[in-house]
């Protein structure tokens, strides 16, 4: 019986070479026999004493790709409390606003007065929307804005405005300071008003 084992695989073997199959390769008989005793029945199930065939390899499988790195912390502008590279910073708790370009202050600070208790200015990151050289304002009868540059869309501004009064939530300047500010930002720069 052992010999006809091995000559079956051997012919198994050579049948399986010769058709283009991939095929094991045979154990010698001395492992045959130690590892798999043959059954007296053909069609047979398997010893259970067979050694499962080896799982298949992984290491073919690319690697994941690399993840982008993380953008940089922001930067604090040197002299000032904010963080954003072209536009207006201003701080609410010094009364000071700048003009910043290129991640440095071009201009200021300046003095400002900014919205009374019920009108506060909002703190936060805004963008410069629309500017308006000779402005009025509708609500407060009328009373000139000029040089108004918005950066909220409920009305809040820089513009030349008293640097006593405090104001119904937009950013007072000087006559000087407010046309500076008129002409250096344009729309889509930023505004960052920290507390």
């Amino acid at each position: 019986m052992r010999v006809l084992l091995v000559l079956a695989t051997a012919l198994l073997v050579t049948a399986g070479c010769a058709s283009g199959e991939r095929t094991e390769a045979a154990a010698p008989p001395s492992e045959v026999s130690a590892s798999a005793p043959a059954s007296s029945e053909p069609g047979a199930p398997p010893s259970s004493t067979e050694v499962p065939p080896p799982a298949p390899s992984t290491s073919s499988e690319a690697p994941p790709p690399p993840q982008p790195a993380p953008p940089p912390p922001p930067v604090q502008v040197a002299g000032t409390p904010c963080d954003i590279t072209n536009g207006a910073c201003v701080e609410l708790s010094t009364q000071q606003t700048w003009l910043i370009s290129n991640g440095a202050v071009t201009y200021g600070p300046v003095p400002i007065t900014s919205g009374r208790p019920g009108y506060e200015t909002p703190t936060g990151y805004f963008p410069v929307l629309h500017k308006v050289r000779h402005e009025v304002s509708r609500p407060y009868n009328n009373a000139p804005m000029p040089y108004s540059v918005y950066f909220t869309s409920y009305g809040i501004a820089f513009h030349e405005g008293s640097l006593t009064d405090p104001s119904h939530g937009c950013v007072h300047l000087s006559q000087e300071a407010a046309a500076t500010y008129f002409d250096f930002l344009q729309s889509g720069q930023q505004v960052q008003v920290a507390p």
